[in-house]
């Protein structure tokens, strides 16, 4: 891929008109040298995840939604051998440009690789073990060469390095299956590779444990070769796995290795060099290639020595404006053993840049492509070709990264000092890189372990403006690993990017993460993940006001729904919810009952809607736009009913205050005072009171009503009771516990009268308190023909709770006449 170098048809730039000749680009006259740009499109990629069709929108969030049968891709059909020898080719590391370096030899394996080979013809699991350097990777390119034909289906490669068992499982269905945009979920996945037969190379082995036994449950039909080094997880002790153990090379082995690499004979000098060399590394081949590059190196130096003879009058015309030794000494035992910094300060500047790189990125050394743009030299690509040849580099997987040992010793050199700027400088291109057209999903999977290393290096953060960096880099390589269908890769970069956000403050990237997640989560199967994660990716837009993220985030919280058979208990700030109670459709608490709405409702014990489903109907919307019909018919519901429930209200109160006649034994509010054969001024308690509407009041002259928050509150006013009432004496004077002093009137008095009293609903905190004090003045008061209830106008918004109420009550004398305290 080269970007700056694409076809003339990419991105829509056809520069050949309609006949066929060329076409010049339109210029602007203000600008001639540069023409218009072509708006770039956003990449989305369709793919089935399981029986889910997984839409990769990097903008919005990533859509999913049930695969209809329709879309559901084809069987997966298995690979030819030479299609799999192709793709077995194309997965190897590339080639270093630049002079071949020489091909080593495989010395003192002879035993080690026929007893392999055997065991995996038998169909036995093998792990072999062996230091880092111990030459391990050699060792399997020759025994997987040997056993090419053992297996219907091949020998496939796997690299293991920061990949888990679910990652093997997959890379092994893709060698094998041909599936292009499916990715099986799990139960398909064990179905599919429970039938393969292959012999299966794993180096860098990381995990032991119940992972390596879940894979070889999973796959009986498959013999293992695993590589893994001393210090990684032990497999357990009842996994059918026999074990080689990879030592080091003898004396004479080590010395023919070096002289292989020098390509002559070692003089008895370096001989004895060498044989110091063994006994310290204990054989390693890795450190006897790194030796032989010295040697090497210093048969250069000699070379150049001899050719700058000429020069020895002035030092200055030397090459490279030094002059070196006749004769370079041997480098010392300690340099030998560890030589990656005298190999480095030997190289060209642009394999040192390479060098601090990789460094700064773990080891993970970048693609040859990408080298000219991060160190800034077009001619920097061959500096791949030089660490090669200095045995610093080892291949892992289709890349190359740093050999056993070099890390630490570069870093020991000072090579990690600036290691932050390099990552940033890295983060910076690749996420040029991973967001552009013409990078394809799959060359980014393979850029995958060094995206993921300059996002580590990134988070947590101490520079400034470090996390917005590492954000960048995850929002735009986390929807190509999507689409590659890593998504152990596309798991790490939505985790890194998340936490490097979170850190940034940038809510919105934070809540695409914890969109990805939980769409993630639910491909994935873990249902209880995949709703956290939306509902909090749900909340966070829905205060931003991203009305199609949240769209998008609803919509796959209603699928987590109906897989898991749970409701969704999820709120999004700012928005209105369908279910709400409101104050005008709430029963009050003194025991009235409200007015019956015209849509019932049910909800369950956890507050949650639920409506009566029809079956559907011959043209009826399915899927997401029944999910929106019927969210809003549950708007239409509530609003119905609570308009009902208002216009009852009114009308209820119309007819209290009427002037028709009613039936005996109606109630007395709690603001009048009347005898007991008064019939015209009380409410009915039979019939439906206002404060079965709004909230306030009791039901049947209780001395409690419902405050702003549901709470009941005491009343003021006595309650009348019927069998302590006579002819001559008022209804309030038959209980002693009234909890006004200035209700309760004189005893004996025919016609007793009670001032009208203005009583506000309170608050709870305020319910105890007397609406006005005994002493205070009487107000002048008007004299209506009849009974009047003044109701305050704020109390018709339901929604702004209970309002204060003044009523004008009146009562009759002995005459039946209405008079007015």
């Amino acid at each position: 891929m080269n970007p700056t170098n694409r076809g003339p048809e990419e991105y829509g730039d056809d520069r050949s008109g309609g006949d066929g000749a060329p076409r010049r680009p339109s210029r602007d006259p203000l600008t001639p040298d540069f023409g218009h740009q072509t708006p770039q499109q956003s990449r989305t990629v369709q793919l089935v995840s399981g029986d889910f069709l997984l839409t990769v929108n990097p903008v919005d969030g990533s859509e999913i939604e049930p695969c209809r049968p329709g879309e559901r891709p084809d069987a997966p059909v298995r690979r030819a051998a030479a299609q799999r020898v192709d793709r077995e080719r194309a997965a190897a590391p590339p080639v270093p440009p630049g002079p071949p370096s020489p091909q080593t030899p495989l010395l003192e394996r002879r035993d080690e690789r026929e007893r392999l080979v055997r065991l995996l013809a038998r169909g036995r699991s093998v792990c072999l073990t062996g230091a880092p350097g111990s030459g391990r990777t050699a060792l399997l390119d020759a025994v997987a060469a040997d056993c090419a034909d053992l297996a219907p289906d091949g020998v496939v490669r796997l690299s293991g390095h920061r990949r888990t068992a679910g990652d093997l499982l997959h890379g092994l269905f893709e060698a094998v299956y041909s599936a292009p945009l499916y990715r099986p979920d799990r139960e398909g996945l064990v179905a599919l590779v429970h039938g393969i037969g292959a012999v299966v190379v794993v180096d860098d082995l990381e995990f032991g444990g119940a992972a390596l036994q879940e894979l070889l449950d999973a796959t009986p039909e498959c013999a293992f070769l695993f590589a893994t080094a001393p210090d990684a997880a032990v497999p357990p002790a009842d996994v059918n796995l026999e074990e080689v153990v990879l030592s080091g090379l003898g004396r004479s082995a080590s010395i023919e290795l070096m002289e292989h690499v020098v390509e002559r004979a070692l003089t008895d000098e370096e001989a004895n060099w060498a044989g110091d060399l063994w006994f310290e590394s204990e054989g390693l081949p890795l450190r006897f290639v790194q030796a032989g590059a010295l040697l090497r190196r210093r048969d250069g130096l000699r070379t150049d020595q001899d050719a700058s003879d000429g020069y020895d009058d002035d030092p200055a015309d030397a090459p490279f404006g030094r002059a070196e030794p006749a004769h370079p000494p041997l480098p010392s035992l300690g340099e030998g053993a560890a030589p990656a910094a005298l190999l480095a300060s030997r190289l060209s500047e642009a394999a040192r840049e390479t060098l601090r790189f990789a460094v700064a990125l773990g080891g993970e050394v970048p693609h040859q492509a990408h080298l000219p743009a991060l160190v800034g030299d077009t001619h920097a690509d061959a500096a791949l070709g030089e660490l090669a040849v200095s045995g610093l580099l080892s291949p892992a997987g289709p890349r190359y990264r740093l050999a056993a040992g070099v890390l630490a010793q570069l870093e020991a050199s000072g090579y990690g000092e600036s290691a932050e700027d390099y990552a940033r400088s890295a983060a910076q291109h690749f996420a040029w890189w991973a967001a552009h057209p013409s990078v394809t999903p799959e060359r980014a999977v393979a850029e995958a372990d060094a995206i993921l290393a300059s996002i580590a290096r990134l988070v947590p953060a101490e520079a400034p403006g470090q996390a917005s960096v590492a954000v960048l880099l995850a929002r735009s390589a986390a929807p190509a690993f999507a689409a590659g269908m890593q998504w152990g890769a596309w798991e790490k970069a939505l985790r890194a990017g998340q936490e490097a956000a979170r850190i940034a403050g940038e809510v919105a990237e934070e809540a695409y993460f914890h969109h990805e997640l939980g769409v993630l989560a639910l491909c994935t199967g873990l249902l209880d993940r995949a709703r956290a994660e939306l509902e909090a990716s749900i909340g966070m837009r829905g205060a931003l006001a991203d009305k199609p993220g949240a769209v998008a985030g609803r919509r796959a919280l209603a699928l987590v729904a109906d897989r898991s058979g749970e409701p969704v208990h999820s709120i999004s700030a700012g928005e209105e919810v369908p279910d709400a109670r409101h104050d005008e459709s709430a029963s009050p608490s003194g025991g009235a009952p409200a007015a019956k709405p015209l849509f019932p409702r049910v909800t369950d014990t956890s507050g949650t809607l639920i409506t009566r489903q029809d079956p559907p109907r011959p043209g009826a919307p399915s899927g997401r736009a029944g999910v929106l019909l019927g969210a809003r018919r549950n708007l239409v519901a509530v609003g119905a009913g609570a308009l009902l429930a208002a216009v009852l209200g009114t009308v209820v109160t119309l007819g209290a205050t009427s002037g028709s006649e009613d039936q005996e034994g109606q109630s007395v509010t709690t603001e009048q005072s009347a005898n007991e054969d008064d019939g015209e001024s009380g409410v009915s308690a039979d019939e439906p009171a206002d404060d079965s509407v709004t909230g306030e009041g009791t039901a049947g002259g209780g001395s409690s009503s419902p405050g702003p928050s549901g709470a009941a509150t005491p009343s003021t006013s006595a309650t009348p009771s019927p069998d302590t009432t006579g002819p001559g004496t008022s209804p309030g004077t038959g209980d002693s516990s009234s909890d006004s002093p200035s209700d309760s009137p004189t005893q004996g008095s025919p016609s007793p009268t009670k001032k009208p009293t203005k009583t506000p609903t309170t608050s709870p905190s305020e319910s105890e308190t007397p609406s006005e004090s005994p002493t205070d003045p009487e107000p002048p008061s008007p004299t209506p023909s009849e009974s009047e209830t003044t109701t305050d106008p704020s109390t018709s918004d339901s929604a702004s709770g209970p309002a204060e109420t003044v009523t004008a009550s009146t009562t009759q004398d002995g005459s039946g006449t209405p008079t007015t305290a």
